[in-house]
Order: C-alpha cells, then structure tokens, then sequence
C-alpha cells in the first residue's frame, strides 16, 4: 500500500473526539481506528505491538544492528481529529498538477479554496493536492502523520541494507481536546527521544510552543419578570458580556503572530439565571502566562465587587512550553535539520502556536519536539495537504533513523 493510499483510506475512520465525555478515547472511532492500524502493523511483522484500553497502539521495528550503542528514537501521531468540525463521511479527492486557481470545493454549497483568500495555495503550483468536498474536514492532522510513520517503517522494512537501532512507533488518542499525553506510558514507550510528526507545512520544524490553560467564568444571575425587575433581576449574560470586554481587544488570536499571546473566547453558553465563558489563555513566555491568569482573578474580583458573589472562576493548567525540556538535548534538533536537508528540505524552526503532545511528553521524560505533516488550514473545510510534503515528511522520518545509527 502507497501513502497516499494509505491516508485516503485513513481519512474515512471517524475519530473527532470528544471533550464532555470523560471517557480514553473520548469517542468509540478512536478504538477502531486503532484497531485496524493494529491489524496493519501485525501484518507489516513489527514487534511488541499492543494497544491498551484507553486507545494508545505501540509497535517496534527492531534493530538490525549488530551494534548496541545505537538510541532508540521513537514517532508518534494522534488518532483523533478536531471537535471543530465534523470527521464523519470525509470525502477527499486529488487535484492534480495543481494550477495557480480557485479550487471548487463544493459547488452546489458554492465553497471555494481560492489563493486570494489562502495565498499559501500559491507555493504548492504544480503539484498534486488533497482536498475536501466543503462538507468536513480532512483529517491530514494528523492522519497524514500516521500514514508517514507507517509509510517510512515500511521502507526501512523493505530497504535491509540500512543500517538502524530499534525504532519505536505510537499513535495516540485525544491530542485534540489536550489529553494525548495523559495516559501515554514513557517507561512502555522505551525510546530515548522521539519527534510527533504533527506540525504543518513542510520544513516546519517546533520545539517552543505555548504555556496553555482553559478557563471558565461562571456567572450566577436572578431572573425576574422584566415588567417587574427594576433592582431585582441579575442579568448573569449582560454581566459575561460585560466580562468579556473588559480583556483587552488586540490579545486575541486574530490579531496576534509570533510569539505573542492572547485570550481566546471560545464558548459562551447562558440565560438570564447562568452564563458561562470558556477562554483558552496561550502565552509562549512563562512570567507572562501567569499574569494572564492573574488578570483573569483581577477581573473577577472587580466584576464580583460591583455585583456581589455572581462570578466564580476555574483555571486549569493544560500544558507548558517544551523548549526548557529540548535545550538540554539540542542534538535531537540538530539530527532532526540534517535529516530535512538530506531529504531536500529547508528547515523552518519556528514556535508553535499550539500545544502538541510532544510538550507534555517532554515534560513526562521523553524529549520530543515536532516535525511537519506537510498538511494545511487544519481544523475546516478548507484543509488540503500536498502528497510531495507527505512523501518528504516520510524520508525525513527514514532520514532520521539513518543519522541515528550514523552518529556515536
């Protein structure tokens, strides 16, 4: 099976997962996917497979060296997609040699890929992409990063003559809602570093990412009839909005880049009696993500000192920045940029405005900054990813095995 077969088949599982339900995996397609990529790492003949009850699949290829001092590097992708748009009956298809245009996603509903809106179309002239039919996304974050770790394996498998120590691989569930690494087993993994292979366009390569935390503003209010409320009621959806706007307009992701930080709104959900704001907090510098959450207390405080007791607030640390953990080990990004480059990549170090499941391995023992999947406007219906970045990615990842054994 090629990769590009490999990801049009992957693309059909439904795996969006699901932050309310408590469960690993959060949502049953998760398991099933995991379950076939099981039956298809058995029939590879890779070794120590096993996939556990919360949906984290583990497989070997073994060393075929006669040497014992080679590490053993691990790759690692999600199973999950987004919650932000639908997974379910992803209809992809290959435009090919692409030319400079508009891509007519879907045209009954008239949605359009045009470069005038994502000039980074205009890059990846000439060759062939995968796309959407408008109706959901994609699935190349991360399914893309499966089929090249698999692919890659694969490759090693069938080219004996290159010498390498064990490689470990994994794929895992709920990257998506923060919880990927919660569960994942370091000591099981074995490996002395590993790379996620979920970051974006091709080159990108990630060791820096966002301090993260979710917040939830919860404000109490009292309904009364409104002929009757002068001095009664509490309007707890006038005081969220209230809230709201008293955070400073620009630190919002639509108007930040870089390593700048913002507040993210991402649900509001209320009545007159209850209303609740949900924010994300995302800062790359640690001292300032913590003020950040000090104003959140701030704010309450004074919403609670003009209205008595109706704002309570919950803030809850999702993941720090990796690069204090990769800093001590910059030799796995100096391997990782060799391996770009003899792949015929310029590599493309830039800071995550994200979170990856690396970060939180990284701070669980397992170094692992982040290597491109080569796909685009993750998350929508506009996601496309160009099939010459997926097979770059996957000699990278072969690239990286092959330094690995090189080096002392």
């Amino acid at each position: 099976m090629t990769l590009v077969d490999r990801f049009l088949q992957y693309v059909k599982f439904d795996t969006q997962s699901d932050e309310l339900t408590n469960l690993t995996p959060s949502t049953p397609g998760q398991m099933i996917f995991a379950q076939h990529l099981e039956s298809e790492l058995q029939q590879l003949g890779l070794k120590d497979i096993s996939l556990d009850d919360n949906g984290y699949l583990m497989a070997t290829l073994p060393s075929n060296s006669s040497r014992t001092d080679i590490p053993t590097v691990g790759f690692i992708a999600h199973l999950d997609t987004s919650p932000d748009l639908t997974g379910r009956h992803v209809s992809p298809r290959i435009v090919e040699r692409y030319d400079g245009g508009d891509i007519t996603l879907n045209s009954e509903k008239q949605i359009i890929l045009s470069p005038s809106e994502f000039p980074e179309l205009e890059h990846y002239k000439g060759q062939d992409l995968i796309v959407t039919d408008g109706n959901t996304l994609l699935g190349a974050d991360d399914k893309a990063g499966i089929a090249e770790i698999i692919s890659a394996v694969q490759y090693l498998m069938q080219h004996p003559e290159i010498e390498h120590g064990d490689v470990r691989i994994a794929f895992n569930p709920d990257e998506e809602i923060g919880q990927g690494a919660h569960k994942f087993d370091v000591e099981r993994f074995g490996a002395d570093w590993a790379y996620t292979m979920d970051g974006g366009e091709i080159g990108e390569l990630e060791y820096e990412n966002f301090n993260a935390a979710v917040a939830r503003v919860t404000f109490t209010g009292r309904n009364v009839h409104p002929g009757y409320a002068k001095h009664k009621m509490i309007n707890s959806l006038r005081i969220a909005n209230q809230f709201a706007i008293m955070l400073p307009r620009w630190e919002t992701p639509e108007h930040t880049e870089g390593y700048e930080g913002f507040y993210h709104l991402v649900s509001i959900e209320g009545t007159v009696e209850k209303t609740v704001l949900t924010y994300i907090i995302r800062d790359h510098d640690r001292d300032r993500f913590e003020r950040r959450k000090k104003e959140f207390e701030h704010l309450t405080r004074k919403i609670n000192h003009e209205f008595p007791n109706v704002a309570s607030l919950e803030i809850k640390d999702q993941y720090y920045n990796m690069r204090e953990k990769i800093e001590p080990v910059m030799h796995i990004i100096d391997i990782a940029q060799e391996a770009m480059r003899r792949a015929d990549v310029t590599p493309v170090v830039v800071p995550i405005r994200g979170g990856t499941d690396g970060a939180q391995l990284s701070f669980k023992g397992l170094p692992c900054p982040n290597i491109f999947a080569g796909g685009l406007n993750f998350h929508g219906r506009y996601e496309f990813v160009p099939i010459p970045s997926m097979e770059k990615a996957m000699h990278t990842i072969v690239e990286i095995v092959k330094l690995v054994a090189e080096r002392k």
